[in-house]
């Protein structure tokens, strides 16, 4: 996966995708607008590497949403907002924290094996719960509908 640096702190999600363009109700076409009043904005990659506290500011779900509709997979940065690795993670947009060191040292096409949780040489920590849904491409919804059976069952007992 190719990847691109984005060597900027405190990136909030109005930079991320300014709120001019959330008037559409679909996840689709975001990604035209990702960083769009930056002069620079980044090549498009599969994975981008970012500073501190990325995700910051308000909690617009159509951050993650633009992210991944421009081609992005994973987010490295030393930190998250937490608001927004959730949005990430609920979206199917892997954001993996790492040290400074560790992310200036992603260059180039790096490979991400989730099921060891390993990007290149370097491991990295998931809640087990987005890490199953990423793995099975379930939501939290689809995860429920999974289990239909047993829950009907338990129904039936109760």
């Amino acid at each position: 996966m190719r990847v691109v640096h984005l060597p900027v702190d405190d990136v909030d999600t109005d930079q991320i995708i300014p709120a001019r363009f959330l008037k559409g109700t679909t996840k689709a076409g975001l990604g035209v607008h990702l960083f769009a009043d930056w002069p620079d904005r980044p090549p498009p990659a599969e994975i981008l590497v970012a500073g501190v506290n990325f995700g910051c500011g308000s909690s617009r779900e159509h951050a993650a949403w633009a992210l991944t509709d421009f081609g992005f997979r994973a987010i490295v940065a030393r930190s998250f907002a937490d608001i927004f690795r959730g949005n990430a993670l609920k979206n199917g947009l892997l954001a993996i924290e790492l040290p400074d060191a560790a992310c200036r040292e992603l260059v180039g096409d790096v490979t991400i094996d989730l099921a060891a949780q390993r990007i290149g040489p370097f491991e990295f920590a998931i809640d087990p719960f987005a890490k199953h849904c990423l793995l099975t491409g379930l939501d939290e919804l689809g995860y429920l509908l999974s289990h239909q059976d047993a829950i009907t069952a338990h129904e039936r007992r109760t």
